[in-house]
């Protein structure tokens, strides 16, 4: 008479393999509710979304009231001869106005006030991706030693912070 018990090993593996597929099953019930520092929106899957390595944000400047900063704190700027059409600080004044750039193919991610919808890139002559917010290139600024602090404000006459709406200080 045969016995219908399978031999320890069989039943060892199959053990195995059920508790696998018990786990698996487990895991892909159940979903995480906790928040994520990624961004995602309507039109990208959340599963398809890479890490920002960029932030826009916001923070007070003292006589400015609330403008855009980069993740560390350091005020934004933009320069009012780019217009919407592009970077045109290059060379001597990209060592000074260094501008904020993204890895291709990426956008920076907002906090604070900063609106997402105004948020873009584009090509730098320079090489590699700007960030873009109201159509305009975003720099910081060399002089700007510390967070919090805007001393390129109305620089030249030509470089001015940005509000969260867009907008920025001198639009004359």
């Amino acid at each position: 008479m045969r016995s219908h018990h399978r031999p320890p090993a069989r039943r060892r593996a199959f053990a195995v393999g059920a508790m696998g597929i018990a786990a698996a099953l487990v895991a892909a019930g159940c979903g995480s509710s906790s928040s994520s520092a990624t961004t995602t929106t309507a039109s990208t899957p959340a599963t398809a979304t890479p890490a920002r390595a960029v932030t826009i944000t916001t923070g007070a400047v003292k006589g400015l009231g609330t403008v855009l900063e980069n993740k560390h704190g350091h005020v934004l700027y933009v320069y009012t001869p780019d217009g919407t059409t592009g970077v045109t600080c290059t060379g001597g004044c990209a060592a000074a106005w260094p501008p904020l750039t993204v890895p291709a193919g990426q956008m920076a991610a907002t906090g604070g006030s900063a609106r997402t919808t105004l948020v873009g890139t584009t090509a730098n002559p320079g090489g590699g991706t700007v960030v873009t917010y109201a159509g305009r290139p975003l720099y910081t600024y060399a002089g700007d030693a510390s967070a919090g602090v805007a001393n390129g404000e109305g620089s030249g006459g030509v470089w001015y912070v940005v509000a969260p709406s867009g907008t920025y200080r001198d639009a004359s």
